[in-house]
């Protein structure tokens, strides 16, 4: 898949990165937020007991993340519009260290909450200008391919992250959690240091215009109808990643450990949709497997609302298809969205980075009420807004505001 995105690029001009280097930047860089979120997850008990504070207070700094990085995602993305990709991520980066190197050194669990705002702050560098990166020098197919990978990762990461969590734990305390993220920091500045530019035209105005951008952007209406479609699909994803725990440990009575496979087998399938992707696009119209993964993901609701409940094993098999149809969406759906904005790229990938953030959210409080069934209203979702995202898609996508991708020429 390399060799074919690196043909694809624009213009080379990566002296000391090299293509390879950039592109192996970039998929560290969508990494990111699951590293500073699942990363420090096994260590969430020990955190409470060292301050002597209730899990709530701890989770707040798993809750808080989320918010400021949604917010901050909007306030980078523009700025790297109009002062560059490299600045903006290297100042985002020197933040992110710092803030990570404070939440190691934290003596009190507010001191902890506030410096994990900052680093939640600070994360919106990486995936605002990551994505930004990718539409400044891949085009067409081949920014597909570039998405495709960045989107493995992102999936990869939150397999892997709890993972090294367990084992810096068992070598040190909590705090280590995040000297490795500091690490993790440093690697990345690295990279950022050693990137060129790659804006060739910046935006004019002072920082109030720049943001401003995001309602020009937003005005735009092939881009906002597409951004509220694809959207829509974080929904079911996250009410079940924030309900997975409690649904297979407390309603079906296995163990952590065993929760644990159920989860990373499900989560295998996050990382196959993109290669599913590019296969299958060889033969089939992206817009066409868009509408098909919508269905899939309606189909495989109702799987979860008749057998769901008979035990894990069917759960997990009726989850499997609305995981993969919703992972084999990312690349088209972010590559056409990229496509509708051919100036404010900064601002258009702010916005779709912030909106899954927000709309996931949507899902986690949904399936957080006290219902006698959380598998039934799991599959209800699914089925619901696989439905509405359908319907939303068939009614946009052939619009005349629409840009379509030109490389788009494959035939079922």
């Amino acid at each position: 898949m390399e060799t074919s995105i690196l043909e694809g690029a624009k213009h080379s001009g990566q002296k000391y990165l090299g293509e390879k280097g950039l592109l192996a930047l970039i998929a560290f860089l969508s990494a990111f937020i699951p590293l500073s979120t699942d990363l420090y997850l096994p260590a969430l008990p020990h955190m409470a007991d060292n301050f002597q504070v209730s899990a709530g207070m701890i989770n707040l700094t798993l809750t808080l993340f989320f918010i400021f990085y949604a917010a901050a995602t909007l306030f980078w993305g523009p700025l790297s519009d109009k002062y560059g990709r490299k600045p903006i991520l290297i100042t985002g980066l020197i933040f992110y260290i710092t803030a990570s190197v404070l939440c190691a050194l934290s003596t009190n669990v507010y001191q902890l909450i506030g410096f994990r705002v900052l680093q939640a702050v600070a994360s919106g560098t990486a995936t605002s200008v990551g994505s930004a990166v990718v539409k400044d020098v891949y085009e067409g197919r081949k920014r597909e391919a570039a998405l495709a990978l960045v989107f493995s990762m992102m999936m990869i990461a939150p397999i892997i992250a709890p993972v090294i969590g367990a084992f810096v734990l068992g070598i040190t305390s909590w705090r280590g959690i995040f000297w490795t993220l500091s690490g993790a920091g440093i690697l990345a500045f690295s990279g950022a240091i050693a990137m060129e530019e790659t804006v060739k035209q910046r935006s004019t105005g002072n920082i109030l215009q720049s943001l401003s951008r995001l309602g020009v952007v937003l005005k735009n209406p092939g881009f906002t109808s597409l951004l509220v479609t694809f959207a829509l699909r974080s929904i079911p994803l996250m009410a079940f990643i924030s309900s997975s725990s409690y649904i297979y440990i407390d309603q079906f009575g296995l163990s952590a450990k065993v929760y644990s496979c159920f989860f990373a087998g499900n989560a295998v399938f996050m990382v196959l949709g993109p290669i599913v992707y590019m296969r299958i696009s060889r033969r089939i119209k992206g817009n066409t497997i868009i509408s098909l993964c919508y269905l899939v993901l309606s189909l495989s609701g109702l799987l979860i609302c008749f057998l769901g409940n008979l035990s894990p094993w069917w759960l997990a098999v009726s989850l499997l298809p609305s995981t993969l149809a919703g992972s084999v969406i990312s690349p088209p759906s972010a590559n056409l969205m990229l496509e509708q904005q051919k100036e404010d790229t900064g601002s258009a990938s702010a916005l779709m980075n912030s909106s899954i953030t927000v709309t996931g959210s949507i899902g986690m409080i949904l399936i957080s009420f006290n219902w006698a069934n959380r598998i039934w209203i799991l599959g209800v979702l699914n089925l619901f807004f696989g439905l509405l995202s359908l319907f939303l898609w068939l009614l946009v996508s052939k619009g005349p505001h629409i840009v379509q991708l030109k490389h788009d020429k494959a035939t079922i």
